[in-house]
């Protein structure tokens, strides 16, 4: 987030982890719905905004830097909100995505728990693979910046469990990057337009000949 410059920066939902921390935007704000509490925000130096993601409230084209960490597939709507995201962000500005990989053992653990009827994760996600989220922005106009993968541990309850896993990390970065359980992309609108090319020489087109009449009215009267 540190090499994003603009004014306005915006995180929708997510409180608990403050993704525009190294940010330098001057102004920082978070977005929470109607049914999040606001006793254990943190305490960074943001601006709190109540509202729905699938109708963000603001203006069109004025937002610099968006962020949705974990929303589309939490989302009723995700397409609406990436409809919503392209509205509000202003030319050249850019969107980061964070979601769960559906194509890692995370989420074969969440498809095989959601059988027995104890999920790993929330039961309400609904993951969405990345092709499908690459699709969405290319019919947005929105050009694919960077992506990275991580989160290579196997999807245990124990955090002592999960500690003692960091080798998978570099292991996982290197040889199976694209099944790691979580994925970052990042995004620019693109607004298509005019482009100047420099001045155009003029060019000074040939005169027509004078065209002399075959015959005229009277001659042909007197044949």
């Amino acid at each position: 987030m540190a090499d994003v410059f603009g004014f306005h920066a915006v995180q929708i939902g997510l409180p608990q982890i403050n993704s525009l921390a190294e940010n330098r935007m001057p102004l920082h704000a978070l977005l929470i719905g109607r049914h999040d509490t606001q006793e254990n925000l943190p305490s960074a130096q943001w601006h709190i905004i109540e509202g729905e993601n699938h109708e963000l409230p603001f203006a069109s084209e004025s937002i610099d830097l968006l962020i949705l960490p974990h929303v589309l597939e939490f989302a009723a709507d995700p397409h609406q909100v990436l409809r919503e995201v392209e509205r509000v962000l202003r030319p050249e500005g850019r969107l980061i995505i964070s979601g769960f990989n559906p194509a890692s053992i995370w989420g074969v653990r969440q498809y095989l728990s959601r059988l027995i009827g104890n999920p790993y994760l929330p039961r309400d996600g609904q993951f969405i693979g990345l092709m499908r989220i690459k699709d969405w922005l290319q019919l947005l106009n929105f050009s694919l910046d960077r992506g990275h993968f991580g989160c290579y541990k196997w999807p245990l309850q124990s955090k002592s469990g999960m500690a003692r896993m960091d080798f998978l990390e570099l292991m996982g970065n290197r040889w199976w990057p694209i099944f790691g359980a979580v994925f970052l992309i990042s995004a620019i609108k693109r607004q298509a337009g005019m482009r100047l090319i420099g001045r155009i020489p003029s060019k000074i087109l040939p005169a027509i000949q004078q065209l002399s009449p075959a015959a005229e009215r009277n001659q042909l009267k007197s044949k």
